[in-house]
């Protein structure tokens, strides 16, 4: 079933994703070949595309006739790129996309100034749309990053932190950019604020089911699948909703043992499988798939006020892809 999805996704969307990964390497045009070379370690590592690839959809959702869709597409991934690398270097992280991270190549000063330049390339390109609103939607995006980033920071370790903590987390930090994606192109399509608001509403439940499922995939993918160490949230002392969950129906014992390995990021392999057990016993993992597939539903919702066409097949296609993923 996941390989049949992906096939079908992969039939539609792989022209477009060949035209994406050449406009990615046309508009990157660092002076120095130093920050193309960071800046192409993670940029180039394999990502998914999904933020230039909704955007695209997006304007074709509304019938848009300008040109270079492509090229603007751009401006979520590099603004992706480089929260990513910010990110790495805030967390300490060893790996992204199963390669080593960029700050431990390269000094840290230097990739934080990479991340600032790929910041700025996606805003310069976000200006040559000649649309005020998008520049806003930009500006909107990484206000909620850095405060969602930091918010993270502050949570880190707490045991207490309720579901609703985390939804604000993961809107600020994942789904604020697919909206922003989604949003532009009915910006850029000039389709008006009701299609930008439904858009605006795909992109959000579509990010939060996609955090979800990337949260879930921190229990249960193995490293060489995952791109990274699996248990890395909960060493980093990141609760996300499997933990929260098993958390508030935990018995007692068990709450005990669970809270030991919060405070204790050092655990080995057999309390890692050990957490893993109790996530799933205590309905952590199937509570977390029920919502990331709600969430599913509602983005599928959102585009009832748009004409059926293969852009939204394509985007239907994409919201079901986001929880089926192994990666």
């Amino acid at each position: 079933m996941k390989q049949e999805l992906k096939r079908r996704l992969i039939s539609l969307v792989e022209k477009d994703l060949i035209d994406i990964e050449a406009a990615l390497h046309e508009n990157l045009s660092p002076n120095l070949p130093l920050v193309k070379e960071i800046a192409g370690h993670l940029l180039f590592s394999g990502g998914k595309r999904i933020r230039p690839l909704l955007m695209l959809l997006s304007t074709r959702l509304c019938q848009y006739q300008g040109e270079d869709a492509i090229g603007f597409s751009t401006i979520f991934e590099y603004l992706h790129a480089a929260t990513l690398l910010h990110d790495d270097v805030v967390d300490e992280a060893e790996l992204r996309r199963g390669r080593p991270a960029a700050h431990t190549q390269w000094s840290r000063p230097k990739v934080v100034l990479t991340g600032d330049f790929l910041l700025a390339r996606s805003l310069s390109l976000a200006a040559k749309t000649g649309l005020p609103d998008i520049i806003t939607v930009m500006a909107g995006i990484t206000e909620d990053m850095s405060q969602g980033e930091i918010e993270q920071m502050e949570q880190k370790g707490n045991a207490s932190l309720t579901e609703a903590q985390y939804m604000t987390v993961i809107q600020r930090k994942t789904a604020v950019l697919l909206q922003g994606a989604c949003k532009s192109g009915g910006i850029l399509a000039r389709a008006g604020k009701e299609k930008e608001a439904a858009l605006d509403a795909f992109g959000y439940h579509l990010g939060v089911a996609f955090q979800m499922a990337d949260d879930l995939l921190d229990y249960t993918a193995q490293a060489d699948t995952l791109g990274k160490n699996p248990g890395a949230d909960i060493r980093e002392g990141k609760l996300t909703l499997p933990l929260i969950k098993a958390l508030e129906n935990a018995s007692n014992e068990d709450l005990a043992w669970m809270l030991k390995i919060i405070a204790d990021p050092h655990f080995n392999e057999n309390d890692f499988k050990k957490l893993q057990e109790l996530l799933h016993h205590y309905k952590g993992i199937e509570y977390t798939e029920k919502m990331a597939a709600h969430h599913v539903s509602l983005a599928k919702q959102s585009l009832g006020a748009f004409t059926p066409c293969q852009a939204m097949d394509t985007m239907m296609l994409i919201a079901d892809y986001a929880i089926a993923r192994d990666v």
